[in-house]
């Protein structure tokens, strides 16, 4: 029994670390169609520009892995994130959230049963170690597609981010 759970538990660990990757790897081929001002563009006043979702994921991740389950103080300043309104070029986006999801692997990868099951104080939630991984791959791939989605919009062009369709 006690070997299943371990196998349980890499295979959660393995497939959180996987999913992380494919995300940042979509994130990083969208921001590199955008122009920078389409990197900063909002449809509206109420909605997120690209760049403002990759600041406000690099924050998350941090405060939830690195800080929360890392032990790194957590810095985070959530409003900037999406006060943001550019000065940042797409290469320091890019840099910002491949580190941070990095840094956030190592963390993941180096989490133990007693750490997955520990509950941890995060955003005044207390999460156990495996809700904090599974909301940050979870919250991921939601600003992921949202970034996929405005890319498409705003590059008028399929991205051919899954498997290759007929056209």
């Amino acid at each position: 029994m006690n070997d299943v759970r371990k196998s349980v538990e890499a295979l959660f660990l393995e497939t959180s670390v996987a999913k992380m990757r494919q995300s940042v790897g979509k994130i990083v081929i969208c921001l590199g169609k955008l122009t920078p001002d389409q990197v900063w563009s909002r449809g509206a006043e109420h909605e997120n520009a690209p760049g403002n979702l990759v600041l406000h994921l690099a924050g998350n991740i941090r405060q939830w892995i690195v800080s929360g389950l890392g032990g790194v103080a957590d810095t985070r300043e959530r409003d900037v994130e999406f006060e943001t309104t550019g000065g940042i070029e797409t290469p320091q986006l890019i840099s910002l959230i491949a580190g941070t999801i990095e840094e956030a692997i190592t963390v993941i990868e180096s989490l133990d049963t007693e750490r997955l099951t520990r509950i941890h104080t995060i955003q005044n939630r207390t999460p156990s170690g495996v809700e904090a991984v599974y909301q940050v791959v979870e919250h991921l791939g939601q600003h992921t597609g949202q970034i996929i989605y405005a890319t498409k919009q705003m590059a008028a062009q399929d991205l051919d981010l899954t498997m290759p369709r007929r056209r």
